[in-house]
């Protein structure tokens, strides 16, 4: 009887231990999260209640296991399997607790600090640095649940004797890895690019999504994808449109008949902008920016707060422009002139290439003679 007892004693009161205790920690940080209001990081470390009670357990479990006599013959065996889980769990709290505190002073940044472009540079560096804290955590857990292993602690001694030589082996291996790794730290504290800007790469437009440590994605506005490895950014001119502010300047431009009636169009172009939402106001203009025999060039000029807003803006004043001169001034529009051809004679006949009169049949006529 004792036998059956005692470990139901130990794994219960383990269990029911840990639930205990990871209620009572859970209604002190709800306590601490009504009462500080101005931080939510004390509602974001209720999260990280699974991974204490797993820790808890487990701990339980791996220091009263030697008193239970449970599975004698496999003692061994379930020790080291209790200390693999108590490390993993133990892993996986600490990447709770850091991405709460990480968090936390990200949302309280962006509560107090009203320049986007600033609040997106905070955001891509924590963003950065959770991942670079994970990265550390994960390394430094496998390596110890290596490290209950007798073999691997029998090789220790040799492995750290040769370590200069995997590194170095390691590094010229991995060099491509290195520099995204480097090129990616480098983007989090440099400014040069965050998540939320809008950039054009390889003439595609779109905004910056997402930026770990080896590749950064950029959605475009057809709703693509774009993987990048972050080390273009740090190597290859690339545009971004939100650096020194968000506010824009667009052109559009027309071609048109040289009648075109400029003046009015200048009148239509700030109708159309005055009832355009996305047009802020600051800016525009209408001029001849260029003439060729047939056609001329018309630049409009128009601002908006965001790359998003000029886009709308410039595809308004285009769409709307053109069906006003289709409407009211088609004569403006674009023509070709056609003439209707004039046969060769005599000497001139002469100067046309040989295919030209073999498919004529005769010789051309110039003129009307």
């Amino acid at each position: 009887m004792e036998n059956v007892l005692r470990p139901l004693i130990v794994a219960g009161g383990s269990v029911v231990l840990t639930l205990l205790m990871g209620w009572a920690v859970d209604r002190l940080l709800q306590r601490a999260d009504r009462r500080h209001h101005e931080t939510p990081l004390w509602g974001l470390l209720r999260r990280c209640r699974l991974p204490l009670q797993f820790v808890l357990c487990t701990a339980l479990l791996r220091g009263s296991y030697d008193h239970a006599k449970i599975a004698e013959d496999h003692s061994a065996g379930i020790g080291q399997t209790l200390s693999l889980v108590l490390i993993g769990a133990t892993a996986w709290l600490v990447v709770r607790i850091a991405a709460a505190i990480v968090e936390s002073s990200y949302a309280r940044y962006a509560t107090t600090h009203r320049d986007p472009a600033r609040v997106r540079r905070v955001r891509t560096q924590v963003t950065l640095i959770q991942r670079v804290v994970i990265a550390i955590v994960g390394v430094v857990a496998v390596a110890a649940m290596l490290l209950t292993f007798p073999a691997f602690r029998a090789a220790g001694a040799s492995l750290l004797a040769s370590a200069g030589v995997l590194g170095i082996v390691a590094g010229v291996a991995a060099q491509s890895t290195l520099g995204n790794l480097f090129a990616g730290l480098q983007i989090a504290f440099g400014d040069m690019v965050r998540i939320g800007d809008t950039v054009v790469v390889d003439g595609e437009w779109g905004t910056v999504e997402e930026i770990t440590l080896t590749f950064l994605a950029v959605r475009t506005w057809d709703e693509r994808r774009i993987t990048m490895p972050v080390s273009y950014f740090t190597s290859k001119p690339f545009q971004n449109w939100s650096r020194g502010g968000a506010q824009m300047t667009g052109t559009v431009f027309f071609h048109l008949d040289h009648s075109a009636p400029v003046g009015q169009m200048r009148e239509r172009l700030h109708d159309i902008l005055r009832e355009c939402a996305a047009w802020d106001g600051r800016d525009w203009g209408l001029a001849v920016t260029d003439t060729t025999p047939s056609t001329i060039e018309v630049r409009a000029l128009v601002t908006a707060k965001d790359a998003d807003d000029i886009w709308t803006v410039r595809v308004t004043v285009r769409e709307q422009m053109v069906g006003w001169l289709a409407e009211q001034h088609s004569y403006a529009l674009p023509r070709i002139n056609t003439a209707t051809a004039l046969i060769a004679s005599g000497e001139a006949a002469s100067a046309l290439p040989d295919h030209v009169i073999e498919r004529n049949g005769r010789a051309p006529r110039i003129g009307r003679g």
